[in-house]
């Protein structure tokens, strides 16, 4: 009879945990989602640019269009580039705001790796 109440008490106990880590966990999803602002992630390679977008080959393989505007800053390696030296072929990583239905970039960082393979070349 003991090791029945011992088992219903350790059950309880599980149950009384579990809510707990629940209740954590929901706590802290909206730091999560606020962490970077609200922003899209759009991670590839460059597979087209032109003066008002890009079109970049996701690691899942889709093809995503982010457009550009007066507030998209440009970087590679943490240093401000400009957009004319993004070239096809270069990994980057963007966040964007979806406006309109239409994601537009707030930041596009370029990889450096593609940097020190065309140098060692």
């Amino acid at each position: 009879m003991e090791a029945n109440t011992m088992n219903k008490l350790n059950t309880h106990t599980t149950k009384i945990r579990l809510a707990v880590l629940l209740m954590a966990c929901l706590a802290l999803l909206p730091a999560i989602v606020l962490a970077h602002g609200g922003l899209e992630h759009v991670i590839g390679t460059v597979v087209k640019i032109s003066d008002t977008a890009i079109s970049v080959k996701t690691l899942a393989g889709k093809i995503v269009e982010v457009a550009f505007d007066e507030k998209t800053t440009y970087t590679r390696a943490k240093i401000a580039i400009d957009k004319r030296s993004i070239k096809e072929g270069d990994r980057v990583v963007i966040h964007a705001a979806e406006i309109k239905e239409r994601l537009v970039a707030r930041t596009v960082e370029i990889g450096t790796a593609g940097v020190a393979q065309k140098a060692a070349q």
